[in-house]
């Protein structure tokens, strides 16, 4: 839940801040999850497939052969394929054709004949898919074996068009596109599932706490010693050996509602957007503290300087420097001990402080010692 976006608004009355930091406070008491949306099961995950293949009928926006001469080689052997030789001294001048490199993600579970989504995306220097077709392609996983066929027509988002004169224009990525559906799974990916008496369930994000409740949320359903956990990210559960009636048990085990544990007191610095997020457990010690700034403003201005009337003298150019010193004064104020995230809030409005200085408060109290937080900056 967003808090405090308003107030700020009010106080500091500048949108740009309002835009650039956000404070987000954790429910509490902490809402219940379901475990399938906590955690993970061990060896039931998708598995990356990769493939390398040609891209051809482009509008003469392929590979430049001479730049890229594996792409020649790479079409003499699809050639090949089909019982057509090309001699060794041919050299081609392809436009209309590109080598790709072919990637998708193959779901767990997925079986021979279904269709998964593939992305495209040039390997030379190909300036655009647009209007290409892939030809078949076989897709590897990572022990080298093949997965998943390759082929159609690609979909592509960008735009590139240039002028004679070397002009252009480029919308998005025209090197990049996809094929929804465009593989077909040719072999299934095998899982532990089904090959013990246990099933592990991964937390999502480590914690001893949330680890132990899962464990305790299932003995209740299911009966003592069903389920224990074994460090803070994984659950072992006894489960049926007939997979129909393991299917029924673990859905109706996901489904049961946990209460998470509190995550760590944690303060995260976006430096580069000025973002600023605030977990629930952060805590203060006793501190104070002051926030002023020094602006120094330098104005050039230059005056003419002319000898007197029938004088000796050359008229000249004198520059006059207005150096002005501005350094606003904010009174110190003080946090009480431990304070909550609100209070927290308050005490930093009240002076004022830009998302750079905001940030700077906070790494001063975390050296200080008085944060009670981890301070992390991306």
């Amino acid at each position: 839940m967003m808090i405090g976006i308003s107030a700020l608004c009010h106080r500091w009355h500048t949108l740009a801040w309002c835009l650039s930091i956000a404070f987000f406070l954790l429910p509490s008491p902490t809402q219940a999850a379901r475990i399938k949306d906590l955690t993970t099961i061990q060896g039931v995950q998708s598995n990356a497939l990769v493939g390398v293949g040609l891209v051809t009928g482009l509008d003469g926006t392929g590979d430049q052969t001479t730049q890229a001469p594996f792409t020649a080689e790479s079409f003499r052997a699809y050639l090949n394929q089909f019982g057509i030789p090309v001699p060794q001294g041919v050299n081609f001048q392809l436009r209309n054709v590109a080598v790709v490199s072919v990637q998708a993600e193959l779901p767990a579970f997925a079986k021979p004949g279904q269709s998964i989504d593939i992305t495209v995306s040039s390997l030379a220097n190909a300036t655009s898919l647009r209007g290409g077709s892939l030809e078949r392609t076989f897709l590897l996983g990572a022990d080298g074996q093949v997965y998943a066929m390759a082929q159609g027509n690609l979909v592509v988002g960008g735009l590139g068009v240039g002028g004679a004169d070397g002009s252009s224009v480029t919308i998005n990525v025209p090197s990049v596109g996809r094929i929804p559906g465009g593989a077909s799974v040719v072999q299934e990916v095998r899982t532990a599932f089904a090959e013990s008496d246990k099933v592990v369930f991964n937390l999502r994000d480590a914690d001893f706490t949330t680890a132990r409740r899962v464990a305790s949320g299932i003995n209740e359903m299911f009966g003592p010693d069903i389920a224990r956990a074994m460090d803070p990210v994984s659950i072992e559960v006894s489960a049926p050996l007939d997979l129909s009636t393991r299917v029924a048990f673990i859905a109706e085990l996901e489904n049961i509602e946990i209460e998470p544990g509190s995550a760590a007191a944690r303060i995260v610095v976006n430096s580069r957007t000025g973002t600023i997020v605030i977990g629930e457990q952060v805590r203060v010690a006793p501190a104070a503290v002051t926030h002023g700034s020094l602006t120094v403003t330098i104005s050039e201005f230059f005056d003419v300087s002319q000898p007197a009337q029938l004088g000796q003298g050359d008229t000249v150019v004198v520059p006059d420097s207005d150096v002005l010193v501005d350094q606003s004064s904010n009174r110190m104020f003080m946090f009480s001990p431990g304070p909550t995230l609100s209070e927290l809030i308050e005490a930093i409005n009240a002076v004022g402080a830009a998302p750079g200085d905001l940030a700077a408060i906070l790494e001063a109290l975390k050296q200080a010692g008085a944060l009670q937080a981890d301070l992390v900056i991306i």
